[in-house]
């Protein structure tokens, strides 16, 4: 435990920021989690409707250091490739 003030504070700030962190990590992960399915499910229209979500939530998570730069920019490309590949796909009913 923290012996002198300021450690007392700068601890309850870490435990504050870890849990805003975590907050903006996992809506990353559930976000990606839901398009990956939507886009491997076929359904491509709702896949691309929720990328704008994805980007938004990745480009926060990168803009206040929870993710890296390229990291957030690695992942917005592998998902939107994902989309696009799906849809692109020739289905049965053709």
């Amino acid at each position: 435990m923290p012996i002198t003030k300021s450690a007392t504070k700068a601890l309850r700030q870490s435990i504050k920021r870890r849990a805003r962190n975590l907050k903006k990590k996992n809506k990353v992960k559930t976000l990606i989690k839901q398009a990956r399915k939507l886009a491997l499910q076929k359904n491509s229209e709702e896949a691309k409707n929720l990328l704008p979500q994805v980007y938004k939530a990745l480009d926060k998570a990168a803009k206040t250091h929870v993710l890296n730069k390229n990291t957030a920019s690695r992942k917005k490309s592998r998902i939107t490739r994902l989309v696009g590949r799906i849809e692109k796909a020739p289905t049965a009913e053709q």
